[in-house]
């Protein structure tokens, strides 16, 4: 039996899309959500969560001891190439299910048996991925955010319950603004992509032009630092690559956002693309703009945020604060993005009764449209996970691992039941055509290789200090949904659910 998009999204093209919320209907679910989100907005979202800014600046601190600027410029070309591969196989499959249920739901829907199953684990692989992600970005701005203070205050000096207060309140933040209607934060996104492309062009042009001196071009593309206490060069750089892996996450916000979007079905999958492209292009002139300017690399890789002492270095101290106070912003966008898009997962999860209190997690505020209360779980997941900074010195590195590992995962897993589906499958109207099978195929192989990795120690020697404890925080989610799936839901739990008929769920709306 063939497992399609619905009907009408069989085999069409961008110039005859079917009806969004007909297409929903067909799907199995009512429109319960404001399309408020247009093309653009939909890559944006995407965009500004991917964040070339935000993930070069933050992940500098590992790129710059594990692998240095080789590992930083070449890791970035090929990892960003098949992270590509990976964009391109969720898009094919986000134009066929264009719905915020998104990769659980897909799981379903590709699998040729025991479809609860692998809808069930993809669902949480994904969840725990999201509250990763939402807990890294707003974690990283909490520690510019510090660097920044730092500068204009010298005798400042924050600590581990400082920089989780101010982690805690940049998640309320972000939250309340997430509360309101989905047309502000669209609006923010959009300005989002602004400020990346402004303040990525400045930031570039100053390190190139004004610096008094730049390293060579060998240092800035072939300089290989292994400072992560393994003796293993190998080993480094494979850590090193965790440097471009946390950048390029969250490009599944677009398929969440499907049922907010217009022409979903085309609109979803060229914004996850886009996103990838965009943002592969741009990081690499900042990358390069920043090796450029590394003169003194050790104290630069040493401090706290290695950002702000190539800014210093480079340009001096009052370029630096404004520099800083520009990424700042660009990861404050960031956050809000993924909050926005961690909700929506929480929500569609929930609504097919998948999440613990699924009832309070389902609800949509009838004023602003929005699953109001699914933000609050996000913003609440996030901060436990960074409650371990206060005692372990690699919190912000364990986050990413649980962030990388979990969104990536969750991203497989459909890819592959869609390989095993093969000619099956009939796609939607953005297709990758008989380049389907190839190129899901190496973002399986990509997809495996980098989640074991990821799960490997990040510095030696190993204490409580320094231990990563990404597999800890994953092993415990995936054994209560492994517990949960066992003792109950595996009998209570039977996919994505069907919320009648396109007719019926036509008349639903009425009410909803």
């Amino acid at each position: 039996m063939a497992t399609s998009a619905p009907s009408t999204n069989r085999r069409g093209s961008p110039s005859a899309l079917p009806d969004d919320d007909q297409t929903l209907r067909e799907l199995g679910y009512p429109r319960q959500l404001a399309r408020r989100v247009n093309a653009f907005g939909n890559f944006a979202i995407s965009a500004t969560i991917i964040n070339f800014i935000s993930g070069v600046m933050t992940g500098l601190s590992l790129g710059m001891v594990a692998g240095g600027p080789r590992i930083m410029v070449f890791g970035w070309l090929g990892v960003g190439l098949l992270v590509l591969f990976v964009g391109a196989a969720m898009a094919e499959i986000t134009s066929g299910f264009p719905t915020s249920a998104a990769l659980y739901y897909w799981s379903a829907k590709l699998a040729k048996r025991h479809n609860a199953g692998w809808s069930w684990f993809t669902g949480w692989l994904n969840f725990i991925g999201q509250i990763g992600g939402t807990a890294a970005t707003d974690f990283a701005l909490a520690n510019f955010g510090m660097a920044l203070a730092t500068l204009q205050w010298p005798s400042f000096k924050p600590d581990a319950k400082g920089i989780l207060a101010v982690y805690g309140g940049i998640l309320l933040i972000h939250a309340l603004l997430n509360t309101y209607t989905v047309g502000l934060v669209a609006l923010l996104n959009k300005i989002s992509i602004a400020w990346l492309l402004v303040g990525g062009l400045v930031i570039t042009f100053y390190l190139i032009v004004f610096p008094a001196h730049h390293t060579s071009t060998s240092f800035a593309f072939t300089h290989f630092v292994n400072g992560t206490g393994f003796k293993s060069g190998l080993y480094a750089g494979m850590v090193g690559l965790l440097f471009t892996s946390w950048t390029f996450t969250g490009f599944d916000a677009s398929a969440h956002m499907s049922e907010e979007t217009t022409r979903a079905a085309v609109s979803a999958p060229k914004g996850i693309v886009r996103a990838i492209a965009f943002s592969w292009a741009a990081g690499l002139v900042l990358i390069l703009a920043l090796t450029y300017a590394m003169t003194n690399y050790h104290a630069e890789a040493s401090a706290g945020v290695p950002a702000s002492q190539i800014f210093i270095d480079a340009l001096g101290t009052t370029t630096a604060k404004i520099f800083l106070l520009v990424v700042c912003g660009a990861i404050f966008f960031c956050g809000l993005a993924n909050m926005t898009s961690n909700s929506r997962q929480i929500f569609a999860f929930s609504r097919d009764g998948a999440i613990p209190g699924w009832k309070l997690w389902r609800s949509v505020s009838r004023r602003t449209h929005t699953p109001v209360k699914s933000v609050w779980f996000s913003a609440g997941g996030a901060f436990l996970l960074g409650v371990p900074s206060l005692w372990n010195s690699v919190a912000f590195q364990a986050i990413v691992s649980v962030n990388v590992i979990g969104l990536f995962g969750s991203y497989g897993v459909p890819i592959f039941l869609r390989l095993r589906r093969g000619d099956d499958f009939v796609p939607g109207p953005w297709n990758l055509g008989r380049w389907s099978r190839p190129v899901a195929t190496v973002a399986v192989v990509w997809i495996v290789l980098s989640s074991v990795l990821f799960l490997l120690p990040q510095t030696s020697p190993i204490t409580t200090k320094s231990f990563n404890y990404a597999p800890v925080a994953l092993a415990v989610v995936l054994a209560i949904a492994t517990v949960w799936w066992f003792v109950t839901a595996r009998r209570t739990y039977n996919g994505p659910i069907r919320y009648g008929t396109p007719e019926e769920l036509a008349a639903m709306e009425q009410d909803l």
